[in-house]
């Protein structure tokens, strides 16, 4: 059971997970109707007696949106006359075809190349539709080979915009009257509007281009100057972020894309000679997953650089302090980049909970509500309340801490997890179990360390931060710190101190 006081951290946690899967935009609206299933796209509405995953609709929204008379005629042509679209769908129908199980039955399958390529694109059409608008112009640039890879790139970067919490505004493709980038975006975090543009190189044989459009060069980085400077001409009002796609093999068991050094070298080339005010955020990626279409583990590249902008993800050393102001300044670079990384992050559920809990009948524990368990010690049971829980993923169980609810005494049970909820709480951290703060957070490096401790001492009182520096041997200096900066001080010498123990 739940009482009032915990209805707040179940909200938090509950948001958390749901921005873990569907990201910042607008939350998917769904709802059930007897034995129908209804989904809302923007002010259009679609429905179902089928669905049960998200995927279940994208399936399904896919071929309304592109329209089932082009769709036939392209599968009555020979597989490899067909358009991209189309021969991802094929693969996608014939792995669906190996892996289901029982017809209705829901099952967990390996993610191809093709699939993130079919299911992405349906997903960035949604995404575009729900948060914006899907323009009938876009649609017919997707079915037309030769624009297809510009629009098809361009819903990538929508995605990973709104996912990141940006609100888009689109141009009108059809003014010819002036040159103008893809869309505006403004961030909701900022509040700052910048102008985008998107480009892709073209590669013979590769999403529909030809020798006549593609670049013969093996250099993947042959065009980026060339692009670059192309969207830096367009006019823009606004701060500048600029998305240019190498469409190259990926570097698959590099710990760094090979193209990385050069792409470098050129964007610092291209650095020299800016004109004032052609500052701009530029993300050079690499979303191969098409070059991938059988592979059970494609993934996509990014590069971010700041162009003409000296303190935003440059190379060399820096002070975790100096990291961390960075950051907060350039907030929503790095926020497109998290984005970017997480390409393209399809949510399992309809509702934003947690697969493992809508697809099985198990109950998640939730920190803060109360329940009963069995106990070798007590032949009635135990009713309790969770107070806290930390899981061992080698032993695949949770120990979960309660209060007793008859004596007030605190025990520790535990409970097994499942190969799906284990899952879930690797994605979802401690927002599994309803707690709103992530206290069991998994660093990467001593970044991610440092930033950790700075959001657990965020909220901590200055008296406290003194008394926890009292032996700190500059201490008189720390004192004449306001308390954000005593934070950051303590917090890099605690991360330090404990990245040097390992």
């Amino acid at each position: 059971m739940t009482n009032v006081a915990n209805l707040h951290q179940r909200h938090i946690s509950d948001e958390a997970i749901r921005v873990a899967q569907q990201g910042l935009g607008r939350p998917i609206i769904s709802a059930n109707l007897g034995d129908y299933t209804i989904v809302a796209a923007g002010s259009k509405i679609h429905w179902s007696k089928q669905w049960k995953t998200f995927n279940d609709f994208l399936l399904d929204y896919i071929k309304k949106t592109l329209g089932s008379d082009w769709g036939n005629a392209e599968l009555s042509k020979p597989v490899e006359y067909r358009h991209p679209i189309i021969q991802w769908y094929d693969l996608v129908c014939r792995q669906q075809a190996s892996q289901a199980k029982k017809a209705g039955e829901v099952y967990t399958g390996w993610m191809t190349g093709a699939i993130y390529c079919y299911l992405g694109l349906a997903y960035n059409l949604y995404l575009l539709d729900h948060n914006v608008e899907l323009q009938a112009r876009l649609v017919a640039r997707l079915k037309d080979i030769k624009q297809f890879q510009g629009a098809y790139y361009e819903l990538i970067v929508a995605n990973c915009l709104i996912r990141a919490g940006f609100e888009l505004v689109l141009e009108d493709e059809a003014d010819r009257s002036t040159k103008h980038c893809e869309f505006a975006a403004r961030s909701k975090t900022t509040r700052k509007r910048y102008w985008i543009e998107a480009k892709m190189r073209s590669v013979p044989g590769i999403l529909g281009k030809t020798k006549q459009d593609g670049s013969a060069s093996r250099d993947p980085t042959s065009r980026l100057s060339k692009h670059l400077s192309e969207a830096l001409k367009k006019p823009a009002p606004d701060e500048r972020i600029v998305f240019i796609d190498l469409n190259t093999e990926p570097s698959e068991g590099l710990k760094e894309p090979s193209w990385v050094n050069q792409a470098s070298r050129r964007l610092k080339d291209r650095e020299r000679n800016l004109q004032v005010g052609q500052e701009a955020y530029v993300f050079i990626t690499n979303m191969s997953y098409h070059r991938e279409q059988h592979s059970s583990s494609p993934s996509g590249e990014a590069l971010a650089y700041g162009l003409g902008l000296p303190d935003f993800a440059k190379p060399g050393p820096v002070r975790l302090t100096h990291w961390y102001r960075q950051k907060q300044k350039h907030i929503d670079g790095y926020n497109i980049m998290e984005s970017l990384k997480d390409y393209p992050r399809i949510p399992d559920t309809l509702d934003g909970r947690p697969a493992s809990e809508t697809f099985s009948k198990n109950q998640r524990i939730r920190v803060g509500e109360t329940y009963f368990s069995d106990d070798a010690d007590n032949q009635d049971g135990v009713v309790g309340t969770v107070t806290s829980s930390t899981v061992n993923e080698d032993e695949k169980k949770a120990y979960v801490a309660i209060t007793t609810r008859d004596t007030g005494k605190g025990m520790i049970l535990t409970a097994e997890l499942s190969d799906a909820e284990l899952a879930d709480y690797r994605l979802y951290g401690d927002a599994y179990f309803g707690e709103p703060q992530n206290r069991h957070a998994k660093c990467q490096d001593i970044f991610d360390f440092y930033e950790w401790l700075v959001n657990c001492y965020s909220e901590t009182p200055y008296e406290k931060l003194i008394e926890l520096a009292k032996d700190h041997p500059d201490i008189e200096r720390l004192r004449q710190l306001d308390r954000d900066d005593m934070v950051l001080e303590l917090c890099e010498g605690w991360a330090h101190a404990a990245n040097s123990s390992r």
